[in-house]
């Protein structure tokens, strides 16, 4: 039989998944005789492979005095695929002016309340802060039980830096605010992570190519589900591919910085003093110019002030 053939590896897979189940239903029964305490949990959910829920995910949510959702038809189907009975109660955009205080009534009165979105961590693209908000005021404990992320999952993939960067949802979806929230972001020293609707990408990469500039940028495509797709390259590469093209299921968009401006020159520098010193004292023009360039203020203030003798004299 030859070395490495399907036949010999399966008793070590055989193996491989008995420990891996006795391991899992050990931590399943421990965490089944944890306690929950009361307050309002933020459960991460699958965004579309239901392996990714977490062991504390299904503990909590089965322990839960309810569970708090976006649609409960799509949470309903988390339910019988982890064999949950938790009452599910809906809470969105639409009625949380009315669902809100009902669920702060529960909570304050030391009720275990599971906030979860429709797919990943709440809070991130839907009403949850509102509530979490209203439980601060409160004094009820708010509890994080992380897990499943797009946008995480589009920015760590992306191979684009992960140091710093911006969450910034979605974009408007009228071309003219689009291209003006773009401008508002363009000088943001860091990776920028979008979500955005399939029949909108073609014209957001468009715009996104004329108004950031030539950054390397990915589209991550159905995370985690069968079709998975992940596109790399610049902006102007990715809107051209894009043109024409139909696409479908859930999208994150990540955008690299912009690349980092050379530092100015003298000439530069004295045109922003001469300008600052239009409308300000010499100790604030080399103030606001220090912290436009980064330039040590003291030097700047030296300059400012033969810069003013300068027009005094002449």
């Amino acid at each position: 039989m030859p070395q490495g053939s399907a036949e010999e590896k399966k008793p070590d897979e055989k193996l491989s998944s008995s420990l891996d189940g006795h391991i899992a239903a050990a931590a399943a029964s421990k965490l089944e005789t944890a306690p929950v305490p009361a307050g309002l949990h933020l459960v991460a959910t699958p965004i579309g492979n239901l392996a990714d829920m977490t062991l504390r995910a299904i503990a909590t949510l089965a322990r839960a005095d309810v569970i708090a959702c976006e649609d409960t038809r799509v949470s309903g189907k988390l339910k019988s695929a982890f064999n949950l009975d938790t009452p599910l109660t809906p809470y969105h955009e639409h009625n949380a002016d009315r669902a809100g205080p009902m669920l702060i009534e529960r909570l304050k009165g030391g009720g275990i309340v599971a906030l979860v979105s429709d797919a990943g961590t709440p809070l991130l693209s839907d009403p949850g802060y509102r509530l979490v908000q209203a439980a601060l005021a409160e004094g009820v404990p708010v509890i994080p039980a992380p897990g499943p992320s797009a946008a995480l999952a589009a920015l760590t993939a992306s191979g684009l830096p992960t140091d710093r960067f911006l969450f910034a949802g979605f974009l408007p979806s009228r071309e003219k605010a689009r291209r003006e929230a773009l401008a508002a972001l363009a000088a943001i020293p860091a990776t920028l992570v979008f979500y955005e609707s399939p029949n909108r990408l073609g014209a957001c990469l468009r715009d996104m190519a004329d108004i950031l500039g030539p950054r390397e940028a990915a589209i991550a495509r159905e995370l985690t589900k069968r079709y998975e797709e992940f596109r790399r390259g610049t902006l102007e590469a990715l809107a051209e591919a894009a043109d024409g093209e139909e696409f479908r299921g859930e999208i994150a968009l990540v955008i690299g910085p912009p690349a980092e401006a050379p530092p100015p020159g003298d000439a530069d520098i004295d045109v922003m003093l001469r300008v600052a010193l239009d409308r300000l004292g010499v100790r604030d023009a080399a103030t606001e110019v220090a912290a436009a360039t980064g330039l040590p203020r003291k030097t700047l203030y030296s300059r400012a002030l033969e810069l003013r003798d300068e027009a005094d004299e002449g």
